[in-house]
């Protein structure tokens, strides 16, 4: 079971687990941002050999994508032997869907100093089993496990995590599978009802001090509406081991209109 099948060197295919959540006919935009990092990191072992580590992932999302084939392409911006600046597109059709940009940067030894304020949140053997399909529909909502502490509207602590691979027969890192959760933010800890209310988000920005190991992604997550049609997600990201860096979605808020944008 995968998220997308590979039909050549820069082409996949999304499969059911990918549909959801607005529209189960389009693809829920999670697991191709999984894709776009797999590819960036594809594209940098095939270039260089001296581990370049991903410190920001930033994603623009240009619009829906129907569950289908998708193609990608990779440039580098800026390279450099310590930094580069990595772009990354995904497209259906000819269309541009979503835009990613990564720092890559040189990782080098600096456990002494390594902390942070950054509180924990209770580990997932401490949190409660929850059924995120209550809430929405579509194949990539069932294909996830989720363990979740509620604190009211727009407030939630939470651990997802899934058996499905990202991408069938392709050796993928546990950051790039971790990218393929980090979409999910936004609707684990909802302010609004998505049958009454559409929120999606525009964008997703995420900051790592730490890359994520094992295969459970932890999200201390807020959500705030404003009073002129835009929202914020704003999220802490961790590992078992604690919080790894941060995430942020900007929203567009529709009320009345749940097909999204």
């Amino acid at each position: 079971m995968s998220y997308f099948e590979r039909l050549g060197p820069a082409s996949f295919r999304a499969t059911r687990h990918v549909s959801g959540a607005w529209n189960e006919a389009e693809q829920h935009i999670a697991p191709a941002l999984g894709l776009l990092a797999h590819v960036i990191e594809s594209d940098r072992d095939a270039r260089r050999d001296d581990g370049l580590v991903m410190a920001r992932l930033s994603y623009d999302i240009l619009g829906t994508v129907p569950v289908g084939p998708v193609d990608t392409a990779v440039e580098v911006l800026r390279p450099g032997r310590t930094i580069e600046l990595v772009e990354a597109a995904l497209s259906h059709g000819g269309r541009t869907v979503v835009r990613a940009r990564a720092w890559l940067m040189q990782p080098r030894p600096t456990a002494e100093l390594a902390g942070s304020t950054l509180s924990r949140i209770a580990p997932p053997e401490d949190t409660e089993p929850w059924d995120p399909t209550t809430v929405w529909p579509g194949g990539f909502i069932e294909s996830v496990e989720v363990r979740r502490t509620s604190a009211g509207p727009g407030r939630a602590s939470f651990w997802v995590r899934t058996p499905i691979t990202l991408v069938d027969d392709d050796k993928v890192s546990t950051l790039a599978a971790a990218a393929g959760l980090f979409d999910i933010a936004n609707g684990m800890a909802v302010r609004a009802d998505p049958q009454k209310v559409a929120f999606p988000n525009l964008d997703l920005t995420v900051h790592l001090f730490a890359e994520p190991r094992g295969d459970w992604v932890g999200f201390d997550t807020s959500v705030s509406f404003g009073a002129d049609g835009i929202g914020l997600t704003s999220t802490v990201l961790h590992d078992t081991s604690g919080p790894i860096g941060t995430m942020s979605q900007v929203l567009t808020v529709r009320p009345g209109t749940p097909e999204g944008p």
